[in-house]
C-alpha cells in the first residue's frame, strides 16, 4: 500500500536546482553556449555551462525491398569519414515529422507514406537540451538527394546483414 502522506525527497523535486542568473556566452547559427548562475539543493553556488541547441531527427530509411540507406558523412570535428542515417534540426515553425521526412529527402533523396515515429530522447543530458526523435521510414522510394553546401557524403543502399555487420 501506497502511504497517504510521504516526505518529499529529492527525488520527487520537480526542479532541485534553482537558475539565479543566464546569459548567453556564445553563439552560432546552429547552437549557443549558455551560461546559468544556479542554487544548489544545499544551498550553494555555482556555474552550469549548457549547450542550447534545437531537437533534431534521425531516421532509419528502408527501401521497398527492405534495403538500408546509409550515408557516409564526412564530420569536419572528428576529420573523418563516418557513418549514419539521415538526421538533422527540426527548425523553428515545424514539426519533428516535417523534419524528419525533409532530411530523408535531402539527404538521400527519400520519401515514403510509411513513417513510423520510434521514441524521443536526450542526446546530451549533462551538457545540453537537445532532445532526438527516432524513426524508421518504410517503402522508401529515392531520387536525387538535395545536399546543402556543407554536406559532403555518399549514399550507400546495402542489406541489413551488411548494416549489422558495420555496427559489430
Amino acid at each position: 500500500t501506497i502511504p497517504k502522506t510521504r516526505k518529499n525527497t529529492m527525488s520527487e523535486q520537480k526542479h532541485p536546482i534553482t537558475t539565479l542568473s543566464s546569459h548567453i556566452a556564445w553563439e552560432s547559427p546552429y547552437y549557443r553556449i549558455r551560461t546559468d548562475k544556479i542554487c544548489l539543493p544545499d544551498g550553494s553556488e555555482g556555474i552550469y555551462h549548457i549547450v542550447d541547441s534545437p531537437s533534431s531527427v534521425f531516421v532509419v530509411p528502408v527501401t521497398k525491398d527492405n534495403q538500408i540507406v546509409l550515408i557516409r558523412n564526412y564530420r569536419y570535428p572528428l576529420q573523418e569519414w563516418v557513418w549514419e542515417v539521415p538526421a538533422g534540426a527540426i527548425k523553428a515553425r515545424q514539426t519533428p515529422d516535417e523534419a524528419v521526412r525533409e532530411e530523408l529527402y535531402e539527404e538521400i533523396g527519400g520519401t515514403t507514406d510509411k513513417l513510423h515515429f520510434l521514441m524521443k530522447a536526450s542526446t546530451m543530458n549533462g551538457i545540453g537540451n537537445n532532445y532526438a526523435h527516432f524513426y524508421v521510414a518504410l517503402h522508401v522510394s529515392l531520387s536525387e538527394p538535395q545536399h546543402e553546401p556543407a554536406e559532403i557524403m555518399t549514399r550507400h543502399i546495402m542489406p541489413l546483414n551488411d548494416v549489422m555487420a558495420l555496427i559489430n
